[in-house]
């Protein structure tokens, strides 16, 4: 249980690494690769439109590794409610002419 929490957390605060500079960053630089001049409209609108798309996939996964880390938690949740323990499973008290073991 304590592991599958870990890793929940885990993911969540790894699926958000990218920051909005770095973000701003990769767009530019896929821009001026893709030939266009720095301070030119079509370059901004270039920028604008990667930068967006680049917060949008990173916001995705960030909620996507909350949903899998809550179903994770949940789902621990509930194979430990399921679990029994050893002692009151059927098979282990077994009564004869000589006792109960």
């Amino acid at each position: 249980m304590r592991l599958v929490l870990i890793a929940g957390v885990a993911s969540v605060l790894l699926a958000g690494c990218q920051s909005a500079s770095e973000s701003m960053y990769n767009a530019e630089s896929a821009c001026r690769q893709a030939g266009l001049k720095t301070g030119t409209n079509a370059f901004q609108r270039c920028v604008d439109a990667n930068y967006n798309n680049s917060r949008r996939q990173s916001e995705q996964a960030t909620n996507a590794a909350v949903l899998a880390g809550a179903a994770g938690v949940v789902g621990g949740a509930v194979l430990g409610a399921n679990s029994r323990p050893y002692y009151s499973r059927p098979y282990y008290y077994r009564c004869r002419g000589w006792g109960c073991y």
